[in-house]
């Protein structure tokens, strides 16, 4: 197993981090790195989510829902084809740290056969990019 993850002090409330980061429908107007994602997000669902900036650059899988535990964490779980080849558990966290101040944690937990032969820079270039826009679009109006 692998895990691969970043993080980002944001000065906003969880409430706003989480309003922000739950309403998927307005992911392509700040998101650079899920650039879509459709679905609920009810715990057991399947979700439609598209990485990258553009087809054919990017690419489209569908996790389901783990965790939604409002203002402090998301977590859904994709395979790549079924289980045990190249699966991926990616985490939201928002950890308050004060008045109007948290912690935001990205972080993905990979396993599976082909886990060995995948270089994750892009993924976490992708992973700080989305962390930088979250906490421009939480901060701007705060």
């Amino acid at each position: 197993m692998s895990e691969l993850g970043t993080e980002i002090e944001i000065n906003a409330t969880p409430e706003r981090v989480w309003q922000i980061l739950t309403d998927t429908e307005k992911f392509p107007e700040w998101n650079p790195f899920i650039q879509r994602l459709k679905g609920t997000l009810v715990v057991g669902e399947t979700l439609e989510v598209f990485l990258g900036e553009s087809p054919p650059n990017g690419m489209t899988f569908r996790p389901t829902v783990l965790q939604v535990t409002p203002n402090r964490a998301l977590r859904w779980l994709g395979k790549l084809f079924f289980g045990g080849i190249f699966d991926g558990e990616h985490i939201f966290e928002i950890e308050p740290l004060g008045d109007k101040r948290v912690r935001f944690v990205q972080r993905e937990k990979f396993s599976g056969i082909a886990v060995r032969f995948f270089n994750f820079d892009s993924t976490r270039r992708g992973f700080k990019a989305m962390n930088r826009a979250l906490k421009a679009r939480a901060e701007q109006d705060t």
